[in-house]
């Protein structure tokens, strides 16, 4: 009996690996075939970025160069205990994040995230989002990929995906591919809306339509949104360089300085403003609510 658990659990082990290295081979295929676009392009950084929306649902996607070795940001983002946390403080530097806590039971991890206005906010004034955390593929040392998923969100969203897949690259570097989406019903519709008739009318993304106007509405919106996100896990990541005592300071200043380099799409408050409100928001959620 404990040899056939033995050659199941071998059997499981390779399968996972295999699986691994496919999943790396094809994000290493993808890293070669935008080698143009992650050299130049409108970021000045090695970037791409694309979106797409249908009826019901809005996907982003961004592929980046990180210059920080995959060891690093494997055990960052990916580390079975540590994990859950780092991802609760690379997701409260996003202006919307008002509070992330971690939960681990016998029934898996949660993320427990408020998702609110760019203002400081009441946590009873927020929306509650339970994502669930993880680890796709974690027992390559090469490749990674972690989910957090969620069933319902704001105002009659839903189907909520935050995806991280990366690979080391040549040149000790590690290439990342970020996912954001959502789907929405009538509810949803009618809510966003009347955002982009309202505070989000004028506001775009970052695809131009003709080489010179951006798109805006729905894609406009996720394209911000998922910019967002990659800018916390690069400022979360370059951060890990400093004291432990210097590195909430250095990941909030990192986000918002990086921000202001695109502040057509992503301008909302000032240094002092985003700073006052995320530390408090980030001493907030110390405490499990």
């Amino acid at each position: 009996m404990h040899l056939i658990k033995a050659l199941l659990l071998c059997t499981f082990c390779f399968s996972v690996n295999v699986l691994a290295a496919d999943d790396a081979l094809a994000l290493r295929d993808k890293y070669t075939s935008l080698t143009s676009q992650l050299k130049t392009n409108q970021f000045k950084r090695p970037l791409y970025l694309e979106s797409s929306e249908s009826p019901t649902s809005l996907k982003g996607d961004i592929y980046a160069v990180l210059d920080y070795p995959f060891a690093s940001v494997n055990k960052a983002l990916n580390d079975p205990e540590l994990g859950p946390q780092n991802w609760c403080d690379v997701l409260i530097l996003h202006i919307n994040t008002k509070y992330c806590h971690a939960n681990t039971s016998p029934k898996g991890t949660v993320l427990n995230v408020n998702i609110g206005k760019k203002i400081e906010q009441e946590l009873s004034d927020a929306y509650r989002v339970e994502f669930n955390y993880k680890p796709i593929s974690s027992s390559s040392t090469e490749y990674f990929q972690v989910d957090l998923t969620a069933d319902t969100g704001p105002l009659g969203t839903k189907d909520y995906q935050i995806v991280v897949e990366a690979v080391a690259i040549s040149g000790n570097r590690t290439f990342l591919h970020l996912t954001y989406a959502y789907s929405y019903g009538l509810t949803g519709r009618m809510a966003m809306k009347t955002y982009l008739a309202t505070i989000g009318s004028g506001k775009v993304g970052f695809t131009t339509t003709d080489g010179t106007n951006y798109i805006s509405g729905v894609r406009g919106v996720v394209e911000r949104n998922t910019f967002r996100y990659y800018l916390a896990i690069d400022a979360y990541l370059n951060a890990l360089s400093s004291a432990p005592d210097k590195r909430v300071e250095q990941r909030l200043n990192n986000w918002f300085n990086a921000t202001e380099q695109y502040p057509k799409q992503l301008h909302e408050l000032s240094l002092k403003e985003y700073l006052d409100m995320k530390y408090k928001e980030i001493e907030r959620q110390k405490t499990a609510q």
